[in-house]
C-alpha cells in the first residue's frame, strides 16, 4: 500500500504572497495563511489559530501574486513537505513543514475585485525535485 500525503485547507492570507523565479526561471509564491477554529471547553466557546506556509509553482505562482493580497481567503489542495537545513550560527540541523500547492482557489468574491473560483492556468506545472539547484 502507498503512503498518503494529502492536505486540503482554507483560510486567509496573513500577508502579500511574495514571487522569486528559480535559475532556470521558474517562478514559486510563498504566503502564509490563518485557519481559524474554535470547539467547545465545558460551557466556553475556544477560538484557535494556527498558521500555515504555502508554497506555490509555475503558473499559479504567478496567478497567486497577481490577484491575492494580505487577508484573500484562499482553498490550497497539495501535500504536507518538510525542508531540511544546517543552521548556519549553531551548525544545528533545523526543519519545518510547509504545504507545497497542487491547488489554489480563489474564495473571495469578484466585489473584492479578485477572481472568484479558481484561476486560469492553476496546475502545478513545473518539476519539483530540487528546483534551486544550482542557486
Amino acid at each position: 500500500m502507498r503512503d498518503i500525503n494529502q492536505i486540503t485547507i482554507i483560510g486567509r492570507l496573513t500577508k502579500d504572497p511574495e514571487i522569486k523565479y528559480t535559475p532556470s526561471g521558474n517562478p514559486v509564491t510563498n504566503f502564509s495563511i490563518a485557519n481559524n477554529n474554535s470547539f467547545m471547553q465545558g460551557d466556553q466557546k475556544v477560538d484557535t489559530v494556527d498558521y500555515f506556509d504555502i508554497e506555490v509553482w509555475g503558473n499559479q505562482a504567478v496567478s497567486c501574486e497577481k490577484y491575492l493580497k494580505k487577508g484573500s481567503q484562499v482553498c490550497v489542495v497539495g501535500r504536507n513537505k518538510q525542508q531540511r537545513w544546517t543552521d548556519k550560527t549553531s551548525g544545528q540541523t533545523r526543519s519545518k513543514v510547509i504545504i507545497n500547492a497542487n491547488q489554489v482557489q480563489f474564495l473571495d468574491s469578484k466585489s473584492d475585485s479578485k477572481p472568484s473560483g479558481q484561476a486560469e492556468g492553476l496546475t502545478n506545472d513545473y518539476q519539483q525535485d530540487d528546483p534551486w539547484q544550482g542557486a
